[in-house]
């Protein structure tokens, strides 16, 4: 758990400070303590024979203390646990992410980072602007893998994408409908009022996979709306592979299936070519799939202006016992 301390109402507690530190400026500016003579008291203190212990002072400190703790239990004090985050009507959005091998090819500029790295980088940027809405995370490569379920726990989140790297699992396929219909598993028991994917990939589906209209009409079932982005290039190219080395052909997106998948289940596609188009694309996802209302964030909240009322019962107990024993007299 994660806790930060805050005032419920901090312009009651900056006023009653406020309030405080005038009085403590019109005291000492005016006030004027009360005098009394007595026989030979110029004699005393010219002998240096008069009382030089501070008490007076520690007195005015801690009693000084004592009204500005009164002042700050005004603002009702708490403690906040962010890390108990719900919501009260957010959306479940699966991030769908391909870890086949061509997504280590590098062609996103002057950057030097792979596709997966691109992707990876900008999916958590986009988590980090999510605060309302529960995110999941599946990968699929020549198998598909629930990384992460649906979850509030960003910071848990973000930590899986982060240290995830090719290879974690088989790379040498793309099984899209599978990882599909993994996300779709995720995400159909869910009772959000808007459930989205994402899915991002740089290739066409391998031999094998299963038929993406069989996927396309479970999501549809559900009420899953699908966003396609497309990593890389539509067109036939050559380039060198950087793994397995020599010249081969440049896998190519298969926007036509992509497309179909965001048009039946009412989402969108995007093309990306380079980082700035897939910072845009997320940019766009973010700015369609908002939440109707403003959801705020509930949280734990501690009230802690009792422990304030302690330490002033505390402070003044020992003022009393000071005064009425050890500095008794003085």
């Amino acid at each position: 758990m994660e806790y930060f301390f805050r005032f419920e109402q901090p312009w009651y507690a900056v006023l009653s400070v406020c309030i405080i530190a005038m009085a403590i400026v019109v005291r000492r500016t005016f006030h004027k303590q009360i005098l009394f003579r007595y026989s030979l008291g110029a004699q005393l203190v010219a002998d240096k024979k008069g009382s030089t212990h501070p008490y007076a002072t520690i007195f005015y400190g801690m009693n000084v203390l004592v009204f500005f703790l009164l002042a700050l239990c005004v603002g009702k004090p708490q403690l906040v646990d962010s890390r108990s985050n719900t919501v009260v009507d957010g959306i479940d959005i699966i991030v769908t992410l391909d870890v086949s091998g061509s997504m280590q090819l590098q062609d996103y500029g002057d950057e030097e980072l792979s596709r997966f790295d691109i992707a990876k980088k900008e999916a958590i940027r986009f988590i980090k602007k999510r605060p309302n809405d529960a995110i999941g995370l599946v990968l699929f490569g020549n198998a598909a893998l629930a990384r992460c379920p649906v979850t509030m726990d960003k910071k848990v989140l973000i930590e899986l994408l982060d240290e995830l790297q090719l290879g974690d699992i088989d790379h040498e396929g793309t099984l899209l409908s599978t990882g599909l219909i993994t996300a779709i598993n995720r995400l159909k028991s869910s009772d959000s009022q808007s459930k989205v994917i994402i899915l991002l990939t740089d290739g066409e589906p391998s031999p094998g996979d299963i038929d993406p209209r069989a996927a396309i009409e479970i999501a549809k079932q559900f009420g899953i709306k699908i966003y396609t982005i497309g990593i890389g290039s539509e067109k036939d190219e050559m380039m060198y592979h950087p793994l397995y080395g020599g010249m081969i052909q440049k896998p190519k997106v298969n926007a036509a299936l992509l497309k179909e998948i965001a048009r039946e289940t009412s989402g969108q596609f995007f093309m990306a070519h380079n980082d700035k188009d897939m910072r845009s694309i997320y940019d766009t996802i973010d700015q369609l799939e908002r939440t109707k209302h403003d959801s705020p964030l509930y949280s734990r909240y501690f009230d802690i202006y009792g422990w304030f009322a302690l330490i002033i019962i505390l402070v003044l107990l020992y003022l009393q016992l000071l005064a009425t024993t050890v500095w008794f007299g003085i």
